[in-house]
């Protein structure tokens, strides 16, 4: 894989509400990169609504990408299950995984309406796959089917902040599984890696729209946010031994490498 190795994740293009409006703004995110790893959600192949704009739009990430020399890897999420693939990539010699992060949780996104009204149907799924319990590719085949099976019905027409808002607060149960499943992600990528990556000393991941970096333990774990309010977008770039993450400086224009936040080294 060639160097550096750059980390985005949940661009969701073709979403209204995502703020990717042009692919042209993140020319100055893929410059200088060898490897861009879109870490799922990167554009909206299960919504009906959106799905022909968000697949023009890959067309064109993927040929700004060409235009720029770095190879792009796509690995699946939640809102785009179909990338081939196992769904994770090792880095540093397995010490650092990327995925996505909805197998961290045992219904993958707890918080939708869908998922809410049909927890027993998430039951009889993992009922289909008892493998998955403790082998990485099964639970991962889940994950998709979960996202497939339960893939959202409706979709909210309001961009404003107000309006989002209020669309994740009803049902109240909705807004306290957001709330928890904010507080409980750096644990549970802990948990993760031990079930799944032992020797695993950092998980990079995205899906909880929620930007940190967390200690558990001897693992650290990285969420690199979001294009969609009101979460913000990070990167994370692997290179020369150096893991880096940073915010990003957006504007519907441009969007830039901004401000780094912290440095760790692993030695492969």
């Amino acid at each position: 894989m060639k160097q550096p190795v750059r980390v985005l994740s949940d661009l969701h293009l073709g979403h209204r509400i995502s703020r990717v409006e042009r692919i042209s703004a993140l020319r100055p995110l893929i410059a200088g990169a060898g490897t861009l790893i879109f870490n799922g959600d990167t554009w909206e192949e299960l919504a009906r609504p959106f799905r022909d704009q968000g697949a023009a739009m890959l067309t064109e990430l993927q040929d700004l990408c060409a235009e720029e020399g770095a190879d792009a890897v796509f690995l699946s999420g939640n809102h785009d299950p179909g990338w081939p693939g196992c769904g994770w990539l090792e880095l540093a010699g397995g010490k650092i995984i990327v995925t996505h992060g909805d197998a961290l949780l045992f219904d993958g996104s707890p918080w939708k309406r869908e998922i809410l009204v049909n927890g027993r149907r998430v039951m009889e799924l993992w009922n289909q796959h008892p493998d998955a319990y403790h082998d990485i590719e099964d639970r991962l085949r889940l994950a998709r089917e979960i996202a497939r099976t339960l893939q959202s019905c409706e979709h909210r027409k309001g961009r404003h902040f107000i309006q989002r808002a209020w669309d994740a607060a009803i049902p109240p149960r909705r807004a306290l599984k957001i709330i928890e499943a904010w507080c409980t992600q750096a644990t549970a990528g802990a948990e993760f890696c031990s079930r799944y990556f032992p020797k695993a000393e950092v998980l990079i991941i995205g899906h909880f729209h929620r930007q940190g970096c967390w200690r558990r333990g001897n693992r650290l774990v990285i969420n690199t946010g979001s294009f969609m309010n009101p979460g913000r977008a990070r990167w994370v770039q692997w290179h020369n031994g150096w893991l880096t993450c940073g915010d990003i400086d957006e504007t519907p224009d441009s969007c830039r490498m901004g401000e780094i936040l912290a440095v760790w080294r692993h030695d492969d």
